[in-house]
């Protein structure tokens, strides 16, 4: 195989309502946290539960989506690839975050959850970018290095 793959697959529940900031060229961009649980039994034959955070970062139309419908709690289905990012901290130590970028998103749960949040209540129970854009293709994140990390405005 030639070529490579990097593409992540999530479903979890959101940690934080997303946040939304805008590039200075005005792209939006959300960021958010989806916790995934994982079930597994120890040596001792004892079930365990390892819940594991995942930073999210959805761009243009697709982070006003998130912005817009998803809240702390909410079940989603991210689809995107993972991104690291390296800096120096404050005490020159050299660091490293670990992001996904989101390509797609679906909203996941049932209608009940819909209906007890007011602003869910009038959107569809699933919704991707695709939808939203009334088009065949996802909604997209930028695949064009026109956006670098120094345009984040985090």
């Amino acid at each position: 195989m030639s070529g490579s793959v990097n593409k992540v697959i999530l479903i979890g529940r959101l940690g934080r309502d997303p946040e939304i900031k805008y590039t200075p060229s005005g792209a939006p961009v959300a960021k958010f946290s989806v916790a995934t649980d994982e079930v597994f039994k120890d040596r001792a034959g004892e079930q365990q539960r390892r819940t594991e955070w995942h930073n999210i970062v959805a761009w243009n139309k697709l982070a006003e989506i998130c912005g817009e419908y998803l809240t702390k709690g909410k079940q989603v289905y991210i689809e995107g690839s993972i991104r690291s990012r390296q800096w120096e901290d404050q005490s020159g130590n050299k660091r490293t975050a670990y992001e996904i970028v989101a390509r797609e998103m679906k909203m996941l749960g049932s209608r009940a959850d819909a209906e007890r949040d007011s602003a869910a209540a009038t959107a569809p129970p699933a919704l991707s970018g695709a939808d939203a854009n009334n088009r065949e293709s996802p909604a997209q994140a930028p695949s064009s290095p026109e956006i670098t990390d120094e345009d984040l405005p985090f």
